[in-house]
């Protein structure tokens, strides 16, 4: 349901219109409303400039969004983008899931270099991020990855696209079942890219790209034309590139507590768990925020929920570290030096949100404490 109608009802109130005034500003402002409010305020306010949107949990940053985009013309729907936290913790040897993956780097791409227009890989205005996904440091360069795209009666050499796409991890089978997985049969490529509910079936003519189709994973049989062409973005957020397979071979001999993983690694074989040991296969790890628009407002939705999540967040990854060092003393390995990847504290955000001038607005049902407005001396403004 298109709801953009009510956009200008809901700008006469004067709480919402001195909300308004002060997005361009950015700076501290404290917006005190009921909940349903909210959606139709920020996109609102994404007309001025592109919004960072923390939510508590990433089942409430789904919901947020889909309650944006209704409140956005339809063919401006992708304007809004949510950036999903992994599964694990970033110290655990488990891989998040190839369809997280791939849509944390799709949104990574956009961030870095967004197309022309809206679509799937345009400009983000409106990005909505759970706190846990907020606070855990990226490889650095993540935006750099291309994904690997087709359109029909583009040029493409099939054998290149192949090798192409196992680079960005997705793994050759001979029929097509889950995604992250591709197949080619003579001149037909199927492909279920981890951001998309169907995958597709690219036939070519030579090296002309004639048909991209839809299918049914339980028959095969072939849907409706994609009208987007393929946009398949890598499944992993470690790419076994030379330099990374180099770097785990040399760590062979100082990390005793990861060879088999690391022996594995450097003969470019996939690993479960490999992105744990990121930080010491990488030169550098970002936080989240400095890969937003210079331009952005950071905005946090119910504020106290969100930072009770991140406190509990920073302390179940000190609790497995402790764990960790006292099976070490009794006999265990001692765990890896991996504090590069770990969750950076609320006030550490806040921090680099100031340092980089993105402001700091809440969005809560209740006022803030009197004492507490006094130090942070935010604009307040009654929805």
């Amino acid at each position: 349901m298109n709801l953009t109608g009510l956009l200008p009802t809901l700008l006469r109130d004067p709480g919402a219109s001195a909300a308004m005034e002060h997005v361009r500003a950015r700076g501290f402002a404290d917006v005190v409303g009921p909940a349903g409010v909210r959606p139709p305020l920020l996109a609102a306010a994404a007309e001025q400039r592109p919004l960072v949107v923390v939510t508590a949990t990433g089942r409430e940053a789904d919901d947020l969004a889909e309650s944006l985009r209704g409140y956005l013309p339809e063919d401006r729907a992708d304007d809004v983008a949510v950036l999903p936290a992994w599964e694990t913790l970033p110290h655990e040897r488990l891989s998040p899931r190839a369809d997280t993956v791939a849509k944390r780097l799709a949104v990574f791409r956009r961030l870095a270099h967004p197309a022309e227009g809206h679509g799937q890989a345009g400009a983000i205005r409106l990005l909505v991020m759970p706190v846990r996904a907020l606070l855990q440091p990226v490889v650095d360069g993540l935006g750099e990855l291309e994904p690997v795209q087709l359109e029909i009666g583009a040029t493409a050499d099939l054998t290149d696209v192949a090798e192409r796409l196992s680079a960005a991890a997705y793994t050759r089978v001979d029929m097509v079942e889950r995604r992250g997985e591709f197949a080619v049969r003579g001149g037909i490529l199927d492909i279920f890219p981890p951001t998309e509910d169907h995958p597709l079936r690219c036939e070519f003519w030579g090296d002309e790209v004639t048909e991209i189709r839809w299918f049914a994973v339980a028959d095969q049989r072939s849907l409706e034309i994609a009208e987007r062409g393929l946009w398949a973005p890598p499944c992993r957020e470690i790419l076994l590139d030379d330099a990374v397979r180099a770097r785990a071979a040399e760590l062979v001999e100082t990390l005793p507590g990861a060879v088999e993983m690391l022996d594995r690694l450097a003969a470019g074989v996939v690993v479960e768990g490999m992105e744990s040991l990121a930080p010491v296969l990488v030169d550098r790890m970002v936080p989240v925020l400095e890969l937003v628009p210079d331009d952005a407002l950071l905005v946090v939705n119910e504020p106290e929920r969100v930072r009770r999540r991140a406190h509990d967040l920073v302390a179940t990854t000190e609790e497995f570290l402790a764990a960790a060092w006292t099976g070490a003393v009794a006999g265990g390995a001692a765990p890896i030096d991996l504090s590069a990847a770990s969750f950076e504290t609320f006030a550490e955000v806040r921090e680099i949100a100031a340092r980089r001038g993105l402001g700091w607005w809440t969005l809560s049902s209740f006022t803030q404490d009197t004492e507490l407005a006094s130090v942070v001396e935010p604009v307040e403004s009654r929805v």
